[in-house]
């Protein structure tokens, strides 16, 4: 695959998507660099799916408009834009009783693959299946089937591949070679827009996230997500409390506030870490404290995503929309 340069991989301007009376997604808007993983989170119902079906030219939008691998999303251009894009669903869709080779053989057919035998070889070689070519699917652990579905996505050699729920059901090991793949396929140029359920997943693999609920909540990189919505803080672990933190913390350069917990730690609110944290050490020191620690609190992506959801929304269970 040759890698693109730049630009913009979709473009999603107002986006919306009724059911007769039920809204699945309404007036969202949001980028896609080329090379990128874009990860799209929200709870089940909240129109993930939905969304990548409408940008996969499955669903026709209500509103709204995009453009998707440089093709403008019309009913018109759907076979185009389909010779741009995989979409790989949360099932993989394949046919058990076949093998590994014989399920690519007929969506290489199905899909008119230039050069199919090449083309087998090659994304097998991909997702490390190479030995595994003459095995039946149904004979497969769901990590392995998760792979050829992967494989099968990039027969076409797609300039956008969406993966809906690729890990979902799989083990820490098979997952983490899901990950390993997702990483090679970014860095071969191909842009990834990942849904998913597991947000330590969106933490680590994608440059950007947005937060769904019908409607976008927020778009961008989680560490300025993190910064956005929380101030900014410094954990102190102490082997007892101090007997006057007043005095020991008030009116320190960078500290704004800070709170105690019942295990001799201290949450200090501050204008900027860096600034602050010379300036608590030294007074620790000088209240004669036994230091254990002083750290930056890290908040993660899942504290962001339940302060911009409501937690009795979120359901672990497959979404349908």
């Amino acid at each position: 695959m040759v890698k693109s340069q730049g630009g913009l991989a979709l473009e999603v301007h107002n986006l919306s998507k009724r059911f007769g009376d039920r809204v699945a997604f309404s007036d969202v808007s949001f980028e896609v660099r080329v090379g990128e993983v874009f990860g799209f989170l929200g709870p089940n119902g909240a129109g993930k799916t939905t969304t990548v079906r409408t940008l996969g030219t499955l669903l026709e939008p209500t509103a709204g408009s995009a453009v998707v691998a440089g093709i403008p999303l019309r009913p018109e251009n759907g076979v185009e834009i389909r010779r741009r894009i995989a979409i790989m669903p949360e099932s993989p869709g394949l046919y058990l009783r076949l093998s590994v080779r014989e399920n690519l053989e007929f969506f290489a057919d199905l899909y008119e693959v230039d050069g199919p035998r090449e083309r087998i070889d090659g994304v097998l070689r991909a997702v490390r299946l190479a030995d595994r070519a003459g095995d039946l699917c149904g004979a497969l652990s769901k990590g392995l089937r998760q792979r050829v579905a992967l494989a099968r996505a990039l027969l076409s050699d797609p300039q956008v591949l969406f993966l809906d729920e690729p890990t979902a059901g799989l083990d820490p090991v098979a997952a983490r070679e899901v990950h390993a793949l997702i990483g090679g396929l970014r860095r071969r140029g191909v842009t990834i827009f990942l849904t998913t359920h597991r947000l330590e997943e969106a933490e680590r693999l994608c440059d950007r996230v947005a937060i769904l609920s019908t409607t976008l909540r927020t778009v961008g990189r989680p560490d300025e997500l993190r910064d956005q919505i929380f101030a900014q803080s410094l954990t102190v672990r102490l082997v007892a409390p101090l007997p006057d933190p007043v005095a020991t913390f008030g009116g320190l350069p960078g500290v704004t506030g800070w709170a105690a917990d019942e295990s001799a730690g201290y949450a200090l609110t501050v204008s900027d870490p860096a600034v602050a944290a010379p300036g608590v050490t030294r007074a620790l020191v000088a209240a004669r404290a036994d230091v254990l620690s002083i750290s930056r609190s890290q908040r993660s992506l899942e504290d962001v995503y339940l302060e911009l959801i409501d937690p009795a929304a979120i359901d672990t269970d497959h979404e349908s929309g």
